[in-house]
């Protein structure tokens, strides 16, 4: 079976050692992905917009990866304060209302305090 390695040109992907995402026969498996906006490497100190950027960073993988969110089975969000989480709810809604992958949240210190939220998602392209 062939294994697809995806990267979003990340620097950290090359400093830490691994993907964006990697690809096993029709299983797509998605990385913790933050609210960094690749483009610029910059990030919102907001969580509602970081929220919103990593669903598009995930979004633009799923589409590399040949698949789309409707692809997408399971998810887990992380948040160093769960509290926060709520306010997270319409962006997640926006774009997992219809397709309610099974989900799980924690909390969690992430890797740099500026980052509010880590998303990361599991696929199986053509459920």
């Amino acid at each position: 079976m062939k294994r697809e390695l995806i990267s979003s040109g990340s620097s950290f992907e090359e400093e830490i050692g691994y993907s964006r995402a990697l690809v096993q026969g029709d299983w797509i498996f998605v990385s913790g992905t933050t609210g960094y906006d690749y483009d610029t490497m910059t990030i919102s100190d907001d969580i509602v917009v970081q929220t919103e950027q990593c669903m598009i960073n995930i979004e633009n993988t799923l589409v590399r990866a040949h698949a789309s969110l409707s692809d997408v089975v399971r998810v887990t969000y992380i948040l160093p304060d769960a509290s926060e989480f709520k306010r997270c709810w319409p962006i997640l809604r926006k774009y997992f209302g219809d397709i309610k992958p099974a989900a799980t949240m924690f909390s969690a210190v992430l890797a740099d305090e500026k980052m509010k939220i880590e998303i990361q998602v599991t696929a199986l392209k053509g459920k």
